[in-house]
């Protein structure tokens, strides 16, 4: 039967530890949406907002989740400029072990079943996922051509090993300082990301959630203060202690305070303070088609390289629902 409950903190934490052990085994399956550190951030600056909307579905093998799946229903989202947006569609994050691939039939029927009749069904898998790719074929979804095009909204997640010598050291201009989230407290935190994403639906109830989850280190939340005092970049980094990876999530820059070598200065920055925390490994993800060069620029230039690829994907509403036993050839 299907099981519709709330995402709490408690099976975030269940569902980075599957991120944790899929990352260990085979890191290109973890899609953008179900990364270590992904799901900590989406979590905690959303829930309070908008988990009236969420549901999820979590499965069990020998005590350990090996397999979930968190819809996103349609919703209204308030913005930082007072606007209001409409979210019209539904939309799965999802992962599954390896070892029990044979579950995303059972998620995709959930999710079917979850989203509200009529409305438009999207998700995002591994392009190293062969075998989910054809099951969601056979249910009727296939890669949407709107996100894929030269300047669509694909992600690639980017790695970079931190065990090299040559983490060069990071140069701020004159009169820029870096500060921790720590130091700086929680308004100056919250007013760096608002500004360097407005509109943004980001509030102080959002970095509450966000410093809740068990991931967050205010330490390893980092932000440039310019000599006026504003918070000019900021980034957050998570903390993956079996696997001593991390990952920066989210990077931003305020738009008055760009083409400085902020950014630059902040990753490098962060990726010292990661390996003085225990990190080998740092990833970043980006978009990665080509009408959006600048942020992949930014992040080759500190030495990251593509690791893995997601496919966004959307349902053909003429396709059916009653398609487990079919087999087609993968579309992607």
């Amino acid at each position: 039967m299907t099981n519709f409950e709330a995402v709490t903190a408690d099976d975030v934490r269940l569902m980075q530890d599957l991120a944790q052990r899929v990352t260990a085994r085979r890191p290109d399956l973890v899609n953008s949406d179900a990364a270590f550190g992904e799901l900590a951030w989406n979590w905690g600056k959303g829930h309070a907002a908008d988990g009236g909307s969420w549901t999820r579905r979590l499965w069990f093998a020998g005590g350990e989740l090996v397999a979930w799946g968190w819809a996103q229903l349609p919703r209204r989202v308030r913005l930082s400029d007072g606007s209001v947006k409409d979210v019209t569609g539904a939309y799965l994050a999802y992962q599954v072990h390896p070892e029990h691939a044979g579950l995303i039939d059972e998620v995709i029927g959930w999710y079917d079943g979850a989203a509200p009749a009529g409305v438009e069904r999207t998700a995002t898998a591994s392009a190293a996922d062969g075998f989910a790719l054809e099951r969601w074929a056979a249910h009727g979804y296939g890669p949407d051509p709107a996100s894929l095009g030269d300047t669509g909204s694909w992600t690639q997640l980017n790695e970079r090993d931190l065990t090299d010598t040559d983490l060069e050291s990071p140069v701020l201009p004159a009169g820029f300082r870096f500060r921790t989230a720590d130091e700086a407290g929680a308004e100056a935190a919250v007013r760096a990301h608002v500004d360097a994403w407005a509109p943004s639906s980001y509030t102080a109830e959002s970095y509450q959630g966000v410093r809740g989850t068990a991931a967050y280190r205010g330490d390893l939340h980092v932000l440039v203060e310019a000599p006026d005092g504003t918070m000019a970049c900021s980034t957050i980094m998570w903390l993956d202690e079996v696997n001593r990876t991390a990952e920066f999530e989210p990077v931003g820059t305020h738009p008055g305070y760009r083409r400085l070598g902020l950014a630059r200065a902040t990753l490098l920055h962060g990726m010292r303070l990661a390996r003085a925390a225990g990190a080998t490994h740092m990833t970043v993800a980006c978009l990665g088609a080509p009408g959006h060069p600048q942020a992949r620029g930014l992040y080759y230039g500190v030495g990251f390289r593509e690791l893995s690829r997601d496919v966004p994907l959307i349902k053909d509403p003429s396709a059916g629902t009653d398609v487990l036993n079919q087999r087609p050839e993968p579309t992607f």
